[in-house]
């Protein structure tokens, strides 16, 4: 079969497709054909070396994949084989078939399609525990969502709008600007144009934030603290624009007693009762009508490298899947 496989670290070129030989699969786990594979930013953290992979070098990079279940190990009774599946928190996605311990996988219905159920789960689920459980946002709060055209973005504006909260968000072009607005912001900053601290500011009468959630990283995050209201939460939870450099933590209390985290979506499915209750809820609100997942990008395998050099750009929106 065939998959990614990264021998050096670096940019995008070193995504190389390659025929590689599944092992033997053991008792405890399960065999799954991809039908598609999330694309995320995560991805280009484990390829450039800002996260070390813990099998190191050459390795299979990707989190996310749905498929289906096409040969079982001799102690698996939850899954049969044919079930469709999907995953969020499993490294090695980049791959036309994998095996996989099933306590990572959850039941994808048929109302679900595979480019879909590949796009939620990371994106979905990181949306699912920034609202409800990082920060309870409650209706009438005011949220800031940076990066609020890209994949967690739009799902942050979705739910949160659901919720009854008061959404800005912030984008970087007027056709993502539309995108935010038409996902739920009730107000959409353009960072390249405006000052993202004084329309806040404007916007909320002075009142500012009660959650910033930022997965820009390095070139948003010291200004959006003084986005947020006295004891309000920054919620630091990816780099798109590089690594946020140290900085003094007194900074937080001199401005008004500032609350930061740094979350991982992992942290918030580490045992399989988090990850089974969480994903059902995350079903529940695309069924429902919540949650549209936008795939706008369908990319074969074999070209990871030009999603990832997509995704670096900004150039995307919504979700990009690869198609094995």
């Amino acid at each position: 079969m065939k998959a990614i496989r990264i021998h050096a670290l670096g940019g995008p070129e070193v995504l190389q497709y390659e025929d590689v030989v599944l092992p033997d699969l053991q008792p405890h786990e399960v065999r799954v054909k991809h039908h598609a594979i999330g694309v995320n930013y995560l991805d280009v953290y484990f390829r450039m070396g800002l996260y070390p992979a813990t099998s190191g070098l050459p390795f299979t990079p990707g989190s996310e994949g749905a498929g289906e279940i096409i040969a079982l190990g001799s102690g698996i009774s939850e899954f049969k084989l044919g079930d469709r599946v999907a995953y969020g928190t499993a490294f090695g996605a980049y791959a036309q078939e994998r095996n996989i311990d099933p306590r990572l996988l959850v039941k994808l219905p048929d109302t679900i399609s595979y480019d879909i159920g590949a796009a939620m789960m990371l994106k979905g689920l990181t949306a699912h525990y920034l609202l409800h459980e990082t920060f309870k946002v409650k209706k009438g709060d005011t949220i800031l969502v940076h990066a609020a055209a890209g994949g967690v973005g739009l799902l942050l504006c979705q739910w949160g709008k659901a919720i009854g909260a008061n959404v800005i968000g912030t984008v970087g072009s007027p056709e993502k600007a539309v995108m935010a607005k038409k996902a739920g912001a009730h107000h959409v900053i353009q960072y390249d144009t405006e000052d993202f601290v004084a329309r806040v500011a404007e916007i909320t009468d002075g009142k500012k934030c009660d959650v910033v959630y930022d997965g820009v990283g390095k070139t948003t995050f010291m200004r959006s603290l003084d986005c947020l209201r006295m004891r309000g939460l920054m919620v630091s939870y990816g780099n798109a624009s590089g690594p946020v450099e140290p900085f003094n933590p007194g900074i937080l209390s001199g401005k008004g007693s500032l609350y930061l985290t740094r979350p991982t979506l992992f942290s918030y499915t580490s045992t399989r009762k988090e990850l089974v209750e969480n994903s059902d809820a995350l079903m529940k609100a695309i069924s429902s009508g919540i949650l549209d997942i936008p795939v706008h990008s369908r990319v074969p395998l074999a070209q990871a490298a030009d999603a990832h050099r997509a995704l670096e750009a900004r150039a995307t929106t919504g979700a990009t899947v690869l198609i094995p």
